[in-house]
């Protein structure tokens, strides 16, 4: 290098950063797009309960639920994890949402674009109501 190879330093330090996830992410403020906000976990409200078809090859109705975030008022679908979970929730139920734990936030196996799963149903937890160990509040 030169004396006077700042410059030229600068351009090439700036063209590399973007092979690093961390400064693409920050630069194109991807986490803005995402509808947690990067948030972990999301609170919503059931608006539908509906089945899914799985992509080829596999057949079957994967349970899910349309949600919309209480955040933003952005809806989602959100799949319910674990056999008959689908009964324990109902239409304007408050229900949490996490991750479904896919490749870079994305969708898992033969699901079609459900990046978002069900964790708890008004306060208790969804394997906690499937277990028997709890009943799901009356009130709400």
């Amino acid at each position: 290098m030169s004396q006077f190879a700042a410059r030229n330093m600068k351009k090439r330090r700036k063209k590399f950063r973007w092979r690093s996830t961390k400064h693409k992410r920050h630069a194109l403020e991807l986490w803005k797009k995402d509808p947690l906000g990067g948030a972990p976990i999301g609170k919503g409200i059931v608006l539908k309960k509906k089945g899914v078809e799985q992509k080829q090859p596999h057949s079957g109705i994967i349970k899910a639920v349309r949600v919309q975030l209480v955040k933003n008022g952005t809806q989602v679908t959100a799949f319910v994890p674990g056999d008959n979970a689908i009964r324990f929730i109902d239409e304007h139920d408050e229900v949490m949402l996490d991750g479904i734990g896919g490749s870079q936030g994305g969708a898992i196996g033969s699901q079609h674009g459900i990046k978002y799963k069900v964790v708890a149903v008004n306060g208790v937890s969804l394997s906690e109501l499937m277990r028997g160990k709890k009943e799901k509040p009356k009130g709400t």
